[in-house]
C-alpha cells in the first residue's frame, strides 16, 4: 500500500544509523518528531462534495484525500499536521479517451475545474486545489496504462498515458525493449506526468530527456482532441509536441503517448571515480560531456554531498578503508565523487567506459571500480525514502534544481547553498546544504541542491521556514541566470519566478496558447502561470 502522507510503499523504510543521526545532530542540533495526523482525522475534515452524481466519479473522503496533494514539502506539512485544506470534490477514473472527453464536457457544462492526476509525485504544487466557489474534479489516468502498439521497425511504442514507470518498462522488456527513462520518482510517476512536466531521467545522457523520447500522441482538451502524428523529423511550422511538453495540465489531458524506444542493452555498468576537489571534478565532467563519449550517465557530487552520502550509507569500516585509500591517492577532505555509467552493446560500451576512465585519470580522477556503482543502481529508487526516515527523527529534506551554462555552475552551486543557510539563519535554524550535478550537457549542467534542517513543532513555523528557503533559492536562481526548473516543472511553487525567465511577451504567448485550448480556464487553474485561476 502506498503511503498517504509520505513517499512510497508503506513496507519500505530507510532506517538512519546512529552514526547518521549523530552526523545530523552535530550539524543541525537534536531533532524532535511530531505526532502525525491520522488518515481518519484527515478524512473527517473533508466536506460534502459539490459535484452532481456521475457514474465515473468517486466522492468518498478517502479517495479525495489521496488525490488532494503531491510530494512537495508543503504537501507533506499539510498532510502530517492534518491541515490539508481544500480537496477535490471528486475523483474520476476513466478507462478510455472517450470517457475523458465525456468528463471534460461534464466539467465544462457544470463550471467545474479539472486537475489531471498521474502518479501524484509532483514536488512543485501541481495538484494543489485552489479554495473557492468552483467545484474541483480530479481526473486520474490510472486505468489508461496499457501498451497499445509496438512498431519494431520504427522503434515506437504507444501507451496509455497513465502507465507507471515500472509497468511501462515491464511491458517493453517483455518485447525486448526499453524506454530508458528513470527519474527519481520512476516507481510512482507516469508517462503522461513525465510529458506534462518535461521530466529528465537518470540515464538521459544516452536515452534523452522526455522531449527527445515523446514522438506523438493524443491530448483531450476542452476545445477538442489534439492529435499529434509521429515523424522522424519535420520542418512543418511549430512543433505541436512542444505545446504539450511542460503544459502541466493547463492545456488538456494527455491520454495516449507514442515514445521512441530502444532495444534492451546487453551491457550496462556504473563506476565511481573520486577527485581531490570540486575544481578538478567539474573540469573532468565538462570534458567528459564535451567529448561526446557514448555514456548513459554522469552524476557529480560536491564535497559535502560526497561526505554526507558516505556517512548515511553505513558500513563504517568499509567506508573508513575507502577513505584511507583515497587519502593516499590525494583525495582527502574535499573529495568529490563522480558516478558514471555506460549502456548498450558490450564492445562499444566497454570502449566508452575505458575512454571515460582514461579522460578522468588525466584530470586526476581515482577510479574505485564498480562496486559502489552496483550499490547505487540497486538503491537508486530507494534513496528518496530517506525523506521518511529523516522525518521520523525530526528532520526535513527539501531540494531545488536548476540548469546553467558551465561558467555559471560553481557560482550557482555556492549561491544556492548559501541562500538556504541564510534564509533559515534568520529563523534561528541551521541548514545542511549539499549539491550534485544530476545531468550534464556540452553547454552546461543541472545544479541540484538538497537542504536538510530541523522540523519545527507547528504547521505555521514549518511553512514559514519553507517559504523563506524557497524564496531565497528562487531569487538566487534568477540572480545567477538559471532556469527556475530543470526537471520538476513549475506548478505553483516555481510560478513566481517564471516571468523572469520567459519575459512579458513569452508569458503573454503562453496565456494565448492555453486560452485557445481552454477558453474557460478550467484546466488545472493556478498552475504554471502565476494567476489565481478562472478564465485566462
Amino acid at each position: 500500500m502506498q503511503r498517504w502522507n509520505g513517499w512510497g510503499d508503506e513496507s519500505i523504510t530507510y532506517a538512519l544509523s546512529e552514526d547518521a543521526l549523530a552526523f545530523l545532530r552535530e550539524r543541525l542540533g537534536p531533532g524532535s518528531a511530531i505526532a502525525d495526523a491520522t488518515f481518519d482525522d484527515a478524512c473527517a475534515q473533508v466536506p460534502a462534495s459539490r459535484l452532481a452524481p456521475h457514474p465515473l466519479i468517486d466522492t468518498t473522503p478517502a479517495t479525495r484525500v489521496r488525490h488532494a496533494l503531491g510530494q512537495s514539502l508543503p504537501d507533506w506539512f499539510k498532510l502530517r499536521h492534518g491541515r490539508i485544506g481544500a480537496v477535490p470534490d471528486g475523483v474520476a477514473f476513466p478507462d478510455s479517451a472517450l470517457q475523458v472527453r465525456q468528463l471534460l464536457a461534464y466539467a465544462r457544462q457544470a463550471c467545474v475545474a479539472v486537475i489531471p492526476h498521474g502518479g501524484g509525485t509532483s514536488v512543485a504544487g501541481h495538484l494543489t486545489v485552489a479554495a473557492g466557489p468552483r467545484p474541483v474534479l480530479s481526473i486520474s489516468l490510472a486505468r489508461l496504462c496499457a501498451l497499445g502498439h509496438l512498431d519494431r521497425e520504427a522503434q515506437l511504442a504507444t501507451f496509455g498515458a497513465g502507465v507507471y514507470g515500472p509497468d511501462l518498462e515491464a511491458q517493453l522488456r517483455a518485447q525486448g525493449y526499453t524506454l530508458g527513462h528513470y527519474p527519481q520518482s520512476f516507481e510512482y510517476s507516469t508517462l503522461g506526468g513525465w510529458i506534462a512536466t518535461r521530466s529528465s531521467g537518470q540515464q538521459s545522457l544516452r536515452y534523452g530527456r522526455i522531449e527527445q523520447l515523446f514522438a506523438g500522441g493524443e491530448v483531450e482538451t476542452p476545445a477538442g482532441t489534439l492529435r499529434i502524428p509521429t515523424f522522424p523529423a519535420s520542418a512543418a511550422g511549430i512543433d505541436l509536441r512542444e505545446m504539450v511538453l511542460g503544459s502541466e495540465g493547463r492545456l488538456g489531458i494527455v491520454t495516449q503517448a507514442t515514445v521512441r524506444v530502444s532495444p534492451l542493452p546487453p551491457y550496462e555498468a556504473f563506476h565511481a571515480v573520486f577527485f581531490a576537489d570540486w575544481g578538478q571534478a567539474q573540469a573532468a565532467v565538462r570534458a567528459l560531456a564535451q567529448s561526446r563519449l557514448p555514456l548513459c550517465m554522469l552524476r557529480l557530487s560536491n564535497a559535502v554531498e560526497t561526505q554526507t552520502m558516505l556517512t548515511l550509507a553505513g558500513h563504517k569500516k568499509l567506508v573508513g578503508l575507502l577513505e584511507r585509500y583515497l587519502s593516499l591517492r590525494g583525495c582527502g577532505e574535499g573529495k568529490c565523487m563522480l558516478m558514471l555509467g555506460v549502456s548498450g552493446e558490450a564492445a562499444p560500451a566497454r570502449a566508452a567506459l575505458r575512454g571515460a576512465l582514461a579522460l578522468a585519470r588525466r584530470h586526476g580522477g581515482v577510479h574505485v571500480g564498480r562496486h559502489m556503482g552496483d550499490k547505487w543502481k540497486q538503491g537508486r529508487f530507494r534513496n528518496v525514502y530517506l525523506r521518511n526516515g529523516a522525518w521520523e527523527h525530526g528532520y526535513v529534506i527539501d531540494t531545488v534544481e536548476t540548469a546553467v551554462d558551465w561558467p555559471r555552475v560553481a557560482p550557482m552551486m555556492a549561491a544556492l547553498e548559501q541562500a538556504g543557510v541564510n534564509a533559515l539563519a534568520a529563523h534561528g535554524e541551521q541548514v545542511h546544504a549539499y549539491t550534485h550535478l544530476s545531468h550534464v550537457y556540452t553547454q552546461g549542467a543541472s545544479v541540484y541542491t538538497t537542504y536538510v534542517y530541523r522540523l519545527a513543532p507547528t504547521f505555521e513555523d514549518n511553512m514559514a521556514h519553507w517559504r523563506a528557503l524557497k524564496d531565497a533559492a528562487g531569487a538566487a536562481i534568477v540572480a545567477n541566470g538559471g532556469t527556475i526548473s530543470h526537471q520538476h516543472g513549475v506548478g505553483t511553487d516555481h510560478a513566481p519566478w517564471l516571468a523572469a525567465e520567459k519575459g512579458e511577451l513569452g508569458i503573454a504567448a503562453m496565456r494565448a496558447l492555453l486560452r485557445q485550448f481552454d477558453p474557460q480556464g478550467m484546466m488545472n487553474p493556478g498552475k504554471l502561470l502565476p494567476d489565481g485561476g478562472g478564465p485566462l
